[in-house]
């Protein structure tokens, strides 16, 4: 009798987790996907040109608050948790809900769904999101460059669009961006790795994507989402750390894993935080993992035009994911905003409409900023109305890209930059010359 089973996720980490251990697998049925953290990702099919010949039907993915009567309709055996940056403590409730309704409850490690890659692979994680992975990846692809490496980057997935046309989506312009139909959350982290002149590869079908992304890479670079762990087996593991949320690098899944699995720890922010967030981190992560390299950083931020912030009433609008689930009260836009003396930051509650307002009844601790929500048109207008219904001055954006080439923004704007600094040694220059030393090598090969 075949193993039934669901797959818990969040349009990611679960579609490779059935890619990497069910696909073409006799003795299991995946019955249902169940999504979560994402808007307009569920009620939809996981579709049959990737599922495979054995569900010519596709994989239905429902709400993740059917579970419980989902795992009854369809006998379900085993329930696989898919998802990342979820409190310890939240995994427990989710495993307590599948034991009682009676299925078991399973996480999978990487011996199962991490891909060997025929040329190096450098990962960059996290313990949380909105760590600062972004500016430490962009990081690590100059220095590669700066080595004479060819580089390309493999992004962590954010597919919600139509699931068979994006299997493996290649980007090299913003041109390629618009052409797929890109989400706000997609461009903040492929636009940065475009102006450089990177390639990014990303999609649904991580074994697809490995093939076309080695073929022309010396160097692989994996550009983590949340705080997952890496889909291909990385031949240096590179985690960020924040001292601003100390603790957390031990409380949240699989974040933990990360720190624990890391050949070096980033501690990030220790422009922002004290010197005693930063001791307290350093000894977390000492406990976790004690070998790890450990390499301390800042990611300074820089304002296109600091006279539109001075003195001013700003809105600010800061990265969505870091936000929401990243629980984060604020980004790279009120630091700005903060140091450059702005007369106040304006709350947007007052005028919010439609999704947005569902999004501040989810994560109340986001108060008086505005989240680059944009999953959608319908949300992207959602977010104009709320931007430029607010009495303000100027608005500070504080996401890696520039807002105004998506959004009508009546206000003037000006956005906030920031990259990773590395504080003294060692540094990331440091701990790559091994993957360097060894992609020169192959490629003389």
């Amino acid at each position: 009798m075949q193993r039934r089973v669901i797959i818990m996720g969040a349009a990611g980490r679960d579609f490779h987790n059935f890619n990497s251990a069910f696909r073409g697998d006799p003795a299991t049925e995946v019955v249902a996907f169940t999504a979560t953290q994402i808007p307009y990702i569920d009620d939809r099919t996981y579709p049959a040109a990737l599922a495979g010949p054995a569900y010519p039907r596709g994989i239905p993915i429902v709400p993740e608050e059917r579970l419980e009567d989902l795992i009854a309709a369809e006998d379900v055996h085993e329930v696989v948790f898919s998802y990342s940056d979820v409190r310890h403590v939240d995994v427990m409730h989710v495993a307590s809900r599948v034991l009682a309704a009676g299925a078991d409850f399973r996480l999978l490690g990487p011996r199962q769904t991490e891909l060997v890659a025929e040329v190096p692979v450098v990962a960059v994680c996290a313990v949380r999101t909105g760590a600062g992975k972004s500016q430490t990846t962009r990081r690590v692809a100059e220095i590669l460059r700066a080595a004479g490496r060819k580089v390309v980057a493999v992004r962590h997935p954010m597919p919600y669009g139509d699931l068979a046309s994006q299997a493996v989506q290649r980007f090299t312009s913003v041109d390629d961006l618009v052409a797929a139909r890109a989400t706000i959350e997609e461009r903040e982290e492929y636009e940065p790795h475009l102006a450089a002149g990177t390639t990014v590869y990303a999609g649904v079908d991580y074994h697809a994507i490995l093939e076309r992304a080695q073929a022309e890479a010396e160097v692989l670079l994996w550009d983590g989402g949340n705080n997952d762990l890496p889909f291909y087996r990385p031949d240096l593991h590179i985690v960020v750390a924040d001292p601003l949320r100390a603790g957390h690098e031990s409380s949240y899944h699989p974040g933990e894993a990360n720190a624990r699995a890391a050949d070096v720890l980033v501690i990030n922010k220790v422009d922002e935080a004290t010197a005693e967030q930063v001791a307290a981190l350093e000894e977390q992560l000492k406990q976790l993992n004690a070998g790890a390299v450990v390499v301390k950083a800042a990611s300074p931020v820089r304002v296109e035009d600091p006279e539109l912030v001075t003195g001013k009433r700003v809105l600010v609008v800061e990265d969505g994911p870091t936000l929401t689930h990243g629980e984060m009260s604020y980004g790279a836009g009120v630091v700005a905003a903060r140091r450059l003396g702005a007369a106040e930051i304006v709350d947007p509650r007052p005028w919010l409409v439609g999704s947005l307002a569902e999004v501040y009844e989810r994560y109340p601790h986001i108060g008086a900023l505005v989240p680059a929500m944009g999953y959608s048109d319908a949300q992207i207008r959602e977010l104009e109305t709320v931007i430029n219904q607010a009495p303000v001055d100027a608005v500070v954006i504080g996401t890696p890209i520039d807002l105004r080439r998506i959004a009508t923004i009546a206000h003037p704007a000006t956005r906030v930059r920031y990259d990773l600094a590395e504080q003294g040694q060692p540094d990331l220059a440091a701990v790559l010359d091994p993957i360097i030393r060894a992609s020169a090598k192959e490629s003389r090969q």
